[in-house]
């Protein structure tokens, strides 16, 4: 194929996709064609999202110019931006023009509802791709396309995109600047700019002396794998086009269409969640890798999607008539083609796996290596903040958004929707990250750790509460202990949950006999980081060190009786690197 016909091509594919964006959901294939609640109900996405606001304040003239409220960190969003763009692999830029593709009307493509099928293994995975290409999979198909099914593309993003107005990374910041050859006339840099971010950014290392950031474009190939389609897919991140280079950054569009594509999956089929959600957070991660997109805007398009599932699977009507159809087609179809149980097929297949830089660790952060579930919901959960700074107060209490709990209705069948919100709750993380909308006192999307909640050991006490005893392996329900009390013990960290590998973070508990003796354990791997003792009245408060050696992610607190009996917890914790300051230059 001439590159005039690839760029014609490319035109096109993005013109559909674009048209995509803005229709929000197309006319719904006949499997999906009856109406529900939640067609007119979606999430409002703008509102979800204001938070942005407090590092950027759009003209509302829809040419990216606006002012900068937060340069702290909108830099930082720069600096990583730059830096994964800089870092990945050659393997993960192929990836990640594989996840920038949208199917076309012929079908020879693929979309995101395909390439996050790795997050089921790589037996059950290559299953599922086949049932979708052959047509084995109606129901599932007309539910998670990203073109136009009924949970795979329910919500659109354009409507945020063009309030909050913000240029895509690789848009120049100086008007001077050259146009790259072959781009469209209309994303020439005289035209098309970031020049409201000059001043932020002029002087860093992440930016040339014009205020440029450092990004490197990835190059268009042909996929030949047929990994996704037994077509050769021709792929291009369409930096030149008007659909990307004029369309905005925030939120990202391809991680909500990810997200929705995830999360129904995962949803689908909850023994392989963990591994699905963290397959969509690779999926969005790689629009930075790309170049095209900042972490806020990665965040952004989570919120989105979980937002959008949850008003999905809180729709009975829809549940019943859809979701749950296409859930028993695609757990038959899976168990028929592998021959055998969904336990054994995923105890003989190799899991998702994926190391994006090569082994190199991120500013503050970890390398994001996947090798198993532990480490999928690890990475998961680093990408939920992505290192930030906090902006907002650190400790405020659990804030689960209405809805979430019924993202759990597949994963904990067995349980109240009390129970469910309460395990979401229990595996949150702190309050104060960019984007988090506690203090709105309708929950907080930013900081619902679903990977974490999927993967969750849950203890059933003699009161009907329920206590989640660790994450980041199978998901479990048993009950309490014979002869334990329905006491309300509490233990929580006054001051924030996240904390340095190294450093320290305050606990508190009450609820304790006086004087009771107790031990603090970390986890994943039991650590006794601490022994203790409640006061008169049964309480502490008390400053614990967490080890050094502590890998980056997702861990819990619990506290020990003297027999060793877990009492109280787990308090879920996320450990991150040093974090390194920004550096100008």
């Amino acid at each position: 194929m001439d590159s005039r016909t690839h760029r014609l091509r490319t035109a096109w594919r993005i013109a559909i996709a674009g048209a995509l964006v803005v229709a929000g959901t197309a006319a719904p294939l006949s499997a999906n064609a009856a109406s529900y609640p939640s067609d007119s109900a979606k999430p409002d996405l703008v509102a979800l999202l204001s938070g942005y606001r407090d590092f950027w304040t759009p003209s509302g003239q829809g040419d990216f110019s606006g002012t900068v409220v937060n340069p702290t960190v909108l830099a930082y969003n720069d600096r990583l931006t730059v830096w994964i763009n800089n870092n990945a692999t050659a393997a993960q830029q192929f990836r990640a023009l594989q996840d920038s593709e949208y199917n076309n009307n012929a079908k020879t493509a693929y979309d995101q509802s395909f390439t996050v099928s790795g997050g089921l293994g790589s037996s059950l995975g290559a299953i599922y791709v086949n049932g979708l290409n052959s047509g084995a999979l109606p129901l599932t198909q007309a539910l998670i396309n990203s073109s136009n099914g009924s949970s795979g593309a329910y919500v659109s993003t354009s409507t945020a995109k063009n309030t909050f107005s913000y240029a895509r990374p690789f848009v120049m910041t100086d008007p001077n600047a050259t146009a790259v050859s072959g781009d469209n006339a209309s994303c020439a840099p005289s035209v098309n700019n970031a020049s409201s971010l000059k001043a932020m950014r002029q002087g860093t290392a992440w930016a040339d002396a014009n205020g440029n950031l450092l990004i490197g474009r990835v190059a268009p190939v042909t996929d030949t794998t047929h990994q996704f389609s037994p077509n050769d897919v021709p792929l291009d991140a369409a930096y030149g086009q008007p659909g990307i280079c004029k369309g905005g950054s925030f939120p990202s569009g391809h991680t909500t269409t990810a997200y929705q594509a995830g999360i129904t999956l995962a949803t689908l089929v909850p023994e392989l969640g963990p591994e699905v959600l963290a397959r969509a957070s690779e999926n969005g991660n790689n629009r930075i890798v790309l170049g095209v997109h900042y972490p806020l805007d990665i965040v952004g398009g989570r919120i989105d999607g979980e937002a959008a599932l949850a008003a999905r699977w809180s729709d009975d009507a829809y549940r019943t008539g859809v979701l749950q159809p296409a859930r028993q087609e695609l757990m038959t179809y899976l168990q028929q083609q592998c021959g055998s149980t969904l336990a054994a097929c995923i105890a003989a297949e190799t899991p998702y796996q994926n190391d994006p830089y090569g082994g190199k660790a991120m500013p503050g952060g970890t390398a994001q290596k996947v090798t198993d579930r532990a480490s999928a919901v690890s990475v998961y959960t680093e990408r939920l903040t992505y290192g930030f700074a906090r902006t907002g107060t650190a400790g405020q209490p659990a804030a689960v958004p209405a809805g979430a709990s019924n993202l759990l209705l597949t994963a904990f069948p067995q349980l109240t929707d009390a129970q469910r919100t309460s395990i979401l709750a229990q595996t949150q993380i702190d309050s104060g990250y960019p984007l988090d909308q506690t203090s709105g006192g309708n929950g907080s999307w930013q900081r619902l750790n679903l990977a974490a909640a999927m993967s969750a050991k849950v203890q059933v006490n003699a009161d009907a509460t329920v206590t989640v005893l660790g994450v980041g392996g199978a998901a479990q329900v048993f009950p309490a202990p014979s002869g334990s009390t329905s006491t309300t013990r509490a233990l929580t960290a006054p001051n924030g949950t996240t904390v340095a590998a190294g450093g320290q973070l305050q606990i508190a508990g009450s609820g304790f006999a006086a004087g009771q003796p107790l031990t603090v354990q970390l986890h994943s791997d039991p650590v006794t980081i601490a022994t203790i003792a409640a006061d008169a009245n049964g309480a502490f408060a008390t400053t614990v060190t967490i080890p050094a050696s502590t890998p980056a992610g997702a861990h819990t607190i619990t506290l020990l009786d003297a027999t060793g009996a877990v009492v109280a917890g787990p308090l879920a914790v996320t450990v991150t690197g040093v974090r390194l300051p920004l550096v100008s230059g």
